[in-house]
């Protein structure tokens, strides 16, 4: 297993590097085996997957911190990947106390993470929000081992569609020092294309809110330097699990051809 700093630089690299990174993100240890098999560079945790995990309704206090903790050390012990997390907003209004979740997110063996302009219940007023970044940002550059900060951008997904003030906040952020910025909600190319062209940093794109139509290739040629899926892959799971469930309760069971051989699943997670 390599060390905590060579996945830190190994991370760094990624986006160093010319080409696209796919960042996929498993919910649990299993899946991040399972991704990891099929020879992805890098995984990103989930918020959403986590708390589908959980049996609980995604959004603002479904998890707790320490929770959140636990599932970024579960997943960042279960593979030689470096893992960037989603810590949603640092659980803390407050720049310094938030960027506190970065340096306990690298103790339990994250290499990167990502902190919101969200405090649950609105946008965070500009310079409050990229005083928090720059917090994040002396966080980040404290540790003793390579972390990668991303700054996000929260207006599309919390029903501000302000394209330009998502823009302004992005660059802001991008000044303050974060080294990856990300915007979730941008779903066509031409607005991914926007986002690139305004800033100097790698961009995230998240898959699922983007045109599903979309490929790769074509993110890539826009200038989008990764792409992340969320928590669709938890939701594409459940929704296969509820079409066998249904099945089973009509008293079908064809739907076991489709599943993965007890033998496949034994050789990734021998």
């Amino acid at each position: 297993m390599p060390s905590l700093a060579e996945k830190g630089q190994t991370f760094r690299d990624l986006h160093a590097r010319p080409g696209l990174l796919l960042l996929p993100n498993p919910w649990d240890a299993g899946s991040a085996k399972l991704l990891q098999s099929l020879g992805f560079a890098a995984l990103a945790t989930t918020s959403l997957g986590m708390s589908n995990a959980l049996g609980r309704a995604d959004g603002e206090g479904a998890v707790s911190r320490a929770e959140l903790l636990e599932n970024c050390r579960v997943i960042a012990a279960a593979t030689d990947l470096p893992v960037n997390a989603d810590l949603e907003n640092g659980y803390a209004d407050d720049p310094k106390a938030a960027a506190a979740i970065l340096r306990d997110a690298a103790a339990v063996g994250i290499s990167g993470g990502s902190i919101e302009d969200w405090s649950g219940e609105r946008i965070y007023d500009f310079n409050h929000a990229v005083e928090r970044v720059a917090a994040g940002v002396e966080m980040a550059r404290s540790l003793p081992v390579p972390f990668t900060f991303t700054a996000r951008a929260e207006n599309l997904i919390r029903g501000v569609k302000d394209l330009d003030d998502t823009i302004r906040r992005l660059q802001a952020f991008e000044k303050a020092g974060a080294d990856v910025l990300y915007a979730p909600g941008l779903r066509e190319l031409a607005d991914m294309r926007t986002v690139v062209s305004a800033v100097g940093k790698p961009v995230n794109v998240v898959m699922s809110a983007g045109n599903p139509d979309l490929t790769a290739e074509q993110i890539a040629a826009v200038g989008v330097k990764r792409i992340s899926v969320g928590g669709a892959l938890s939701r594409l799971a459940l929704a296969a699990f509820m079409t066998g469930a249904r099945e089973m309760k009509a008293g079908r069971f064809t739907w076991m051809r489709d599943t993965l051989p007890t033998a496949e699943l034994k050789a990734v997670f021998r």
